[in-house]
């Protein structure tokens, strides 16, 4: 998630465990500890796969953070006496536990048990969503302006979490949607990925890596029964399987679970992700490899400028989210008003 909201989360938290004893500074002690996770992105890993892929690693590992807990929790006993190591530790380990495991709701990829295994990616909730945060951030101000405002603490973490849940619930909702689709096309054993659209949980879009081409789907809580727009994007075997031979490429699809697009520019091979951002604004896209003459040369990877995204799609995406248009074509982010409206990309 967003700076903004671990360091929301982390002061509800501080403020909820040690508010009494501390009040503002619990807050602001919380707030400030929560946003240790990523300070990882001031490490530079040499190149642009690597620093994409290792943000989110080590600093946010289960097996890292909690040990660095117990060490805090002791350090904070012994400076702050009035302080158990219990209730010392409650402080330090829920602020910084809950830092992986709310990223972990998102897309990136989060590699809670680094270095052993994949990234933890449970696509319910945008790396921004007001609803989730707005709870937390009401409760850390009352909290800093009448500490210690513990019932108000427990409010806004008790609305965020069920908000969180209902990120779980309506994702649920929205796959069933697709794999109806998926299972009157025949296609019921691809990959698929269904994620919230910017801002909220009430619009969803699901990517699928059929065999043939990458199909895409937008649908939405306050949708009725008519069809799903399926707007299909061609997959490219012959780079996939060039990328797939070089390190970067590997990387990648390791990462990103494989959800890829691959194109050439020029001499260049570039990989997409997918998973962030709309066709046409995905925001990592690397060229990994130039072309020799036996086929592709890796070379150190560089990640290309982030596509800019027309003010003008941030209105139509509200109108798209409580349906009041019935198609967002995603090739294009227009309005329509049947599926037939976006045709082929």
């Amino acid at each position: 998630m967003d700076s903004l909201t671990q360091a929301a989360l982390g002061g509800a938290l501080g403020g909820a465990v040690l508010g009494r004893r501390w009040g503002r500074g619990a807050v602001l002690a919380g707030a400030a500890l929560a946003t240790l996770p990523d300070l990882d992105v001031l490490i530079d890993y040499g190149d642009a796969v690597a620093n994409f892929s290792e943000h989110r690693g080590f600093s946010h590992s289960l097996l890292i953070l909690t040990p660095l807990a117990l060490l805090l929790a002791f350090l904070l006993s012994r400076w702050k006496t009035s302080v158990s190591f219990g209730r010392a530790l409650a402080f330090t380990g829920l602020v910084l536990i809950t830092h992986p495991l709310l990223d972990a709701f998102t897309t990136y990829g989060t590699q809670l048990w680094w270095p052993l295994g994949p990234p933890v990616a449970l696509s319910s909730i945008f790396i921004i969503d007001p609803l989730y945060t707005l709870p937390l951030l009401v409760a850390v101000v009352i909290a800093l302006i009448r500490p210690p405002a513990t019932r108000a603490l427990a409010v806004g973490l008790t609305l965020s979490s069920g908000y969180l849940l209902w990120s779980l619930v309506a994702q649920q909702w929205m796959t069933q949607r697709v794999e109806g689709v998926l299972a009157e096309r025949g296609i019921e054993d691809a990959p698929v990925m269904v994620q919230p659209m910017p801002f909220s949980t009430f619009l969803w879009r699901a990517t699928v890596m059929a065999p043939a081409a990458r199909l895409e789907m937008v649908t939405g809580v306050f949708d009725g029964d008519g069809p799903l727009t399926v707007e299909r994007f061609p997959r490219r075997p012959e780079l996939e399987r060039a990328a797939a031979a070089l390190p970067d490429g590997q990387r990648l699809a390791w990462f990103t679970r494989g959800f890829l697009d691959y194109r050439r520019n020029g001499d260049r091979l570039v990989v997409t992700d997918v998973r962030l951002g709309v066709p046409g604004a995905h925001p990592f896209q690397f060229v990994i490899a130039e072309r020799a003459r036996d086929g592709w040369a890796p070379m150190v990877s560089t990640r290309l400028p982030r596509p800019m995204v027309n003010e003008e799609v941030w209105p139509l995406l509200w109108r798209r989210t409580f349906a009041l248009a019935p198609v967002l074509c995603l090739h294009n982010l227009q309005l329509g008003e049947s599926p037939a409206a976006c045709g082929p990309p």
